[in-house]
């Protein structure tokens, strides 16, 4: 954990002083009447918000921490997502792949910002605000993984009374059980679901359901939504199938025992992040780890990071090779595997692959397969009818008595924590659109949308606008800004690692989150800069009540403030007459 810093300030201190004549002013000379168009003060999106699955508004929440403004950064993020401190560990970043600053030197380091906010939330103590109002509308949830706490997050903020009703003995769904604790401690995860039980949402676990059980919850609640997720694995389709151990299984196995597997040499079949967390979990309870994999290693959908960390610690990948029957030899298995070549891309634009001709078997004490899951019983996804509808983190059945909802990892194409994040805020929106009688849903929500698939509470709520102008790279003045090394977290030792569960990845101090976050552009965002004063020669840009006005009595419309803005958070307008 990291403590804030108390009475530290990240600021500019050096004041601003635009000289005028002793003798006579300029005033009297309104260049304003020259004018045929006027800059203007306009937020835009940054990519990374666009790219963001829940939407946050990133370049906000960096400069907020740039200033050392902890708590209004934390404030920033959880209008979007109620978990910062497990997605600052667990997320892929997608906001990062989107940065503009990599087209400088090197992305913003977002995700690890992330981390760093939300364990000085935690460390701190900072609660969310008391829900104001009810709508006595009561809400029963399926599942208490990420999609299904952030949907009572997000429906008890809009004065809702929700019941999440859990099958395992500890809410939390793929965060508490599939994702191991060397990538999320659990007590980092337990303290942030149980801010959101602060907020006087009724978590029942142990509470598995039956098809009856579900029919009767839909005649005592308002509105039903699933966000169960994925609960039976997916069959590999082989010969011996049923020799092979659950990746799920053996993930939840390996938190909530001790286990120790010294020597054993185990294969894991699979490329994504099941597989790799399989692997190093194995790595962690002295086993030797074998990835089997029927692509090239570059075309593994796991974190690239996450396969370097793998190879680091000692896992072995064998690349195109498909299994093609599991049998006993002995008190060992036998995996008999096809060779497989590269083909041509297929239409996911991966590189597709085809049997070779050659065959060879490996032996190991133990082989799990971790390819992924699916489904589990048919009556947690919508029925086949014309009726619904497909947002595009849910989908809605709204034909019967009682509104029924799907989301997170049943209906996201894209299988992720934030992503079912996403979901859950999608569905709160939803049904209180739903409940206020609004006639166009999907017009609704398209008016907070950020980017192409994120919806935004802040915006659906008043809080901000939505921005129509996206900023790319070529409109950020890069003049201004020098390249700088990014910030990395540190991490324990290789030893420390390979020998225990412990976080891998410590957290900054607050004077490198502070340093990290100031190489944010800060993109679409006024960040008090002060460049459009200093540049504009007619000194018509004043500050009244905090906030810079343009006195269109002497503007002329030159564009020099909008020109020297470093972030592209101005624009030219059209002057209305």
């Amino acid at each position: 954990m990291v403590s804030e810093k108390k009475g530290m300030k990240l600021e500019n201190t050096v004041s601003l002083f635009i000289s005028r004549s002793a003798h006579r002013s300029s005033e009297m000379n309104k260049t304003g009447s020259w004018r045929f168009s006027l800059p203007v003060y306009k937020d835009k999106t940054a990519p990374c918000s666009a790219a963001c699955p829940t939407g946050t508004e990133i370049p906000r929440v960096e400069m907020h921490m740039s200033r050392g403004e902890v708590r209004k950064a934390w404030e920033k993020i959880i209008w979007e997502n109620p978990f910062p401190a497990v997605c600052g560990r667990v997320c892929f970043h997608e906001c990062e792949g989107a940065c503009n600053r990599k087209n400088l030197d090197s992305a913003v380091g977002i995700n690890s910002l992330e981390k760093f906010i939300g364990d000085i939330a935690l460390s701190e103590s900072y609660t969310f605000d008391e829900v104001e109002g009810t709508t006595n509308k009561r809400v029963a949830i399926i599942g208490a993984g990420p999609s299904g706490l952030s949907a009572a997050y997000f429906l008890s903020k809009l004065g809702f009374l929700c019941e999440v009703f859990e099958k395992e003995s500890e809410a939390g769904g793929v965060m508490r059980w599939g994702i191991p604790s060397y990538r999320l401690p659990k007590n980092i995860l337990l303290d942030e679901i149980k801010r959101i039980e602060e907020l006087g949402i009724k978590i029942h676990c142990n509470r598995e359901l039956s098809i009856d059980e579900f029919n009767n919850i839909k005649n005592e609640f308002d509105a039903v939504y699933l966000g169960c997720g994925l609960g039976a694995s997916i069959s590999p389709g082989f010969e011996g199938e049923s020799l092979l151990e659950e990746g799920s299984i053996f993930l939840k196995r390996v938190e909530s025992e001790k286990m120790s597997l010294d020597g054993q040499d185990i294969a894991v079949i699979g490329g994504g992040n099941t597989a790799i967390d399989v692997a190093r979990s194995l790595i962690r309870t002295g086993a030797k780890a074998t990835i089997l994999y029927r692509r090239r290693k570059e075309d593994m959908p796991a974190f690239i990071h996450e396969i370097s960390a793998a190879e680091d610690e000692g896992v072995k990948i064998v690349e195109l090779v498909s299994p093609t029957c599991v049998k006993h030899k002995g008190e060992m298995l036998e995996i008999d595997l096809q060779e497989m070549t590269t083909g041509d891309i297929d239409s996911h634009g991966r590189m597709s692959v085809r049997p070779l001709g050659g065959k060879r078997s490996l032996i190991y004490n133990k082989i799990i397969s971790g390819i992924g899951n699916q489904i589990k019983d048919t009556w947690h996804s919508p029925d086949q009818n014309n009726s619904k509808m497909e947002l595009k983190n849910s989908i809605i059945d709204i034909t019967g008595d009682t509104p029924l909802v799907y989301g997170g990892d049943l209906t996201n194409k894209n299988q992720s924590v934030s992503d079912a994040i996403a979901s859950g805020k999608e569905i709160a929106i939803v049904l209180d659109l739903h409940f206020k009688g609004d006639s166009d849903i999907i017009d609704s929500l398209e008016k907070c949308r950020v980017g192409v698939n994120a919806i935004s509470f802040e915006i659906y709520r008043g809080g901000r606008k939505q921005y129509k102008e996206f900023v790319e790279f070529k409109n950020v003045n890069i003049d201004y800004f020098d390249k700088e090394d990014r910030n990395e977290l540190p991490q324990i030792s290789k030893e420390e690692s390979i020998n225990s569960f412990n976080e891998v990845e410590k957290n900054y101090t607050f004077q490198m989150a502070a340093n990290e976050a100031l190489r944010c552009f800060n993109c679409g965002v006024c960040n008090d800069c002060d460049n459009c004063r200093v540049f504009c020669p007619d000194a018509s840009i004043i500050i009244e009540d905090g906030k810079r006005v343009i006195k269109t009595d002497f503007c002329k419309g030159c564009g020099v403030c909008v020109t020297e803005c470093p972030r592209s958070a101005m624009g030219m307008e059209e002057e209305k007459v």
